[in-house]
């Protein structure tokens, strides 16, 4: 068999050194090294007897080089080839997974690959495999993943209420003062969350079995981020009037004092009309429904659970309360920059 001895540039020497290094592939490892030594003025028969490969190897590997430079020692990949098919017929699928099954009339709420196929010989009169169907979608783009829930649901007063809110937070007077509130629970059932975890292993989080809860009621101004919160055993309206009573303290210098609040039905209860009857100063903004990224004081409640309450492995409520009230110390003004980092204090 007939072979031309490689005289490698200092460049291709380099990047084969490089591959013998660095590459996890043993055949391209070989094919490599094979071609160093050749290069070093040995001859096919000495290195095929160092290598442990057949001669003939040695040669079909210098003819790849001499034709294709490095590139030609690199391995073919493994496995099946990938699925080639006409660009129609990717057009097709990739419009047909836009629109659900039933648009077509079928029964299915989601498209199988054998429906897909079934769908594309009644279209294009082309006939295809539902494992090509299987092996064509994560090429143009699609994977199995999980549907995205939303509620079909729209307040008829959505752009009057956003419109409102826009208006509130871009007043700048200093006698007006307007907050992001809302409540939240504090379970001693903890939530589970991920976290850094040895491969394999999963972290056990214990649990009271018997659930104990704790309510906070929070007010987030929106410009200078103070949190102003109260907390209680149950989310009934005292825990909302409560809150109202301690911005009315600590703003009780203020003209006007405006709450963009959720539509709870403690936020419209007779002792809230009550409370607000006797103080004017209160303004209410109801959000549109279904619409909680509009409140801020919800980041506020995230960070909380992140930093206190997910995988929590405290024994008592007691345990887990002064945690949270250490969080919300810490959290001041919102988003605080060292709450994620601070110390358990006794």
């Amino acid at each position: 068999m007939s072979t031309t001895i490689p005289d490698l540039r200092r460049a291709e020497r380099r990047r084969l050194q490089r591959l013998v290094r660095k590459s996890r592939d043993s055949a391209v490892i070989r094919r490599a090294l094979a071609l160093l030594q050749l290069d070093t003025g040995k001859r096919p028969t000495e290195v095929a007897r160092v290598l442990s490969a057949a001669r003939s190897s040695v040669y079909r590997w210098s003819n790849w080089f001499a034709e294709y430079g490095v590139d030609g020692l690199l391995s073919l990949p493994r496995g099946r080839q990938k699925t080639t098919v006409s660009d129609p017929v990717v057009q097709l699928v990739s419009g047909l997974l836009k629109k659900p099954p039933q648009a077509f009339n079928y029964l299915r709420t989601r498209w199988s690959s054998e429906l897909l196929a079934k769908e594309v010989h009644r279209q294009l009169g082309v006939r295809i495999h539902s494992s090509t169907i299987r092996r064509l979608l994560p090429d143009i783009g699609f994977g199995w993943r999980r549907a995205r829930p939303f509620l079909y649901k729209r307040d008829p007063h959505k752009a009057e209420r956003l419109k409102a809110i826009e208006n509130a937070l871009s007043q700048r007077d200093p006698r007006e003062a307007v907050f992001y509130a809302d409540e939240v629970d504090v379970d001693l059932n903890p939530k589970i969350g991920f976290a850094w975890m040895e491969r394999g292993k999963q972290t056990p989080v214990p649990t009271p079995g018997t659930n104990q809860k704790q309510y906070l009621a929070g007010a987030l101004h929106s410009r200078t981020g103070t949190v102003t919160w109260v907390e209680g055993p149950n989310k009934r309206s005292e825990l909302f009037v409560a809150l109202l009573k301690q911005l009315r303290r600590r703003y009780r210098g203020f003209k006007r004092l405006v709450l963009i609040i959720d539509n709870s039905v403690i936020h419209k209860s007779r002792e809230t009309r009550e409370f607000l009857t006797s103080n004017p100063k209160f303004v209410f903004l109801f959000q549109p429904a279904y619409h909680p990224w509009v409140n801020r004081i919800e980041r506020l409640w995230k960070a909380m659970h992140d930093t206190v309450t997910r995988n929590h492995q405290w024994r008592s409520m007691d345990q887990l309360m002064n945690a949270v009230r250490q969080f919300m110390s810490a959290v001041q003004p919102f988003p605080g920059a060292g709450h994620a980092l601070v110390e358990i204090s006794a």
